[in-house]
């Protein structure tokens, strides 16, 4: 299948790249295995690019430690998200176009029946609510607005949403709007990316690299063959770009059985942002496929181990909170397979980096590329973030044959 998106760039969702490489075509290699590796991956090989993925671990399906990407809520969100805030207005105004890439792409899934059940991905009610009047809080305030003239779809604002989905008004849900978002099962998204990827012609390879990439360049380049290194490491960026404000924010899911036999089944998204909680917490409830909602959420600074269990005081504290603002939820069951989800989000105090290294061997510029520092926005700004780092690539390349010989070029 193949589509033709609005901001202007033939998408291809089958086995064949959009454009095909040749042998000549140059090679690329992406380090990291979540979503913003592969997609990173899709978007370069649509381009004609051989790929080669590099990662030391990869999505798992058991109830073992599991990917960030795959703990990830996956709701598709325009920025800020309810996880955190940015720190930079630069930042912000990126990741606000960067994210509608992701819509139009998440939604084009969505709209095939046969794609939208492969891939996991659904277009879904999600309804955000405030303690008070939207236009008291100025920010809500633009954001709303700014969603309004984005082409989102379905949005509404309706402060009655709360009585309509059983939420307490007493926890924060006094205003509210509700849109159209795309939705994503992270189990089966990855599971989709990676053998989407490898039919396109990418190579995986299962390996840690460790250290400054910068340091060992020019070795990774010439073992791979490849033209240039994308950095798609997420937390691991602080030892691989060697940058110390990456910081890892650590968040927790719980869950429940979503079948209709404890509570009546809960088809909406609801959400409270940390900044317009009454309480600075956040919540927010994503139905998954398979009737599990999960049911969130936490964000830790500064913490680095997984070891927080069912009887965590904060995972206790947030199954508290969010049967508080859904009191429907006071019997609910949780998944007796796979009950808390729990990863290291990969945060930074400049924000998001997208851009070409900027330490240089002497007077020769590095052929690396980063995109990291998403936190947890990863699923929302992948194509965008993805589309950016490949142009970047794009223009080194050019500017590669610019600096040729005239009779080298022919």
């Amino acid at each position: 299948m193949r589509t033709q998106l609005r901001w202007g760039y033939n998408f291809s969702f089958d086995a064949r790249p959009q454009v095909l490489p040749t042998p000549a075509s140059p090679h690329i290699l992406v380090v990291g295995g979540g979503v913003t590796g592969l997609v990173t991956a899709w978007v370069l090989l649509d381009r004609g690019y051989h790929v080669t993925i590099v990662s030391k671990q990869w999505a798992t399906y058991t109830s073992e430690q599991r990917l960030t990407s795959q703990i990830a809520g996956a709701l598709w969100e325009y920025p800020p998200a309810v996880c955190g805030q940015h720190t930079d207005e630069q930042s912000l105004l990126k990741s606000k176009k960067w994210c509608m890439v992701a819509y139009r792409i998440w939604e084009a899934v969505a709209a095939d029946a046969a794609l939208s059940v492969a891939a996991g991905v659904k277009m879904q009610r999600s309804v955000f609510f405030f303690p008070g009047p939207i236009e008291d809080n100025p920010k809500q305030s633009r954001k709303l607005c700014e969603i309004y003239e984005s082409g989102v779809q379905g949005v509404r604002r309706n402060p009655g949403l709360a009585e309509e989905l059983g939420v307490e008004s007493r926890c924060g849900a006094v205003d509210a709007y509700e849109l159209t978002a795309p939705a994503i099962d992270t189990d089966q998204n990855m599971a989709w990316l990676m053998q989407l990827v490898q039919r396109k012609g990418a190579r995986l390879v299962t390996e840690c690299i460790a250290g400054d990439l910068l340091h060992q360049e020019k070795s990774l380049l010439a073992r791979f063959h490849a033209h240039a290194i994308i950095n798609a490491s997420g937390l691991a960026s602080r030892e691989l770009a060697a940058d110390p404000t990456c910081y890892p924010l650590r968040g927790a899911l719980l869950r429940f059985i979503n079948d209709g036999q404890d509570f009546p089944k809960i088809d909406t998204a609801m959400s409270i942002a940390a900044d317009a909680s009454l309480d600075n917490e956040i919540v927010f409830l994503v139905p998954r496929s398979h009737n599990i909602l999960v049911v969130g959420g936490i964000a830790q600074p500064g913490e680095e181990e997984l070891d927080l269990t069912l009887d965590s005081p904060a995972i206790r504290r947030m199954e508290a909170r969010c049967k508080s603002f859904l009191p429907c939820l006071k019997n609910a069951r949780l998944d007796p397979e796979y009950p808390l989800a729990q990863g290291l989000r990969p945060g930074r105090d400049k924000n998001i980096r997208v851009e070409r290294e900027n330490r240089q061997h002497g007077a020769e510029q590095s052929r690396i590329f980063h995109s990291y520092g998403h936190g947890g926005s990863g699923w929302s700004l992948s194509f965008g973030c993805a589309e950016e780092v490949a142009a970047l690539v794009d223009d080194m390349l050019v500017s590669d044959q610019h600096q040729l010989p005239v009779r080298s070029r022919l």
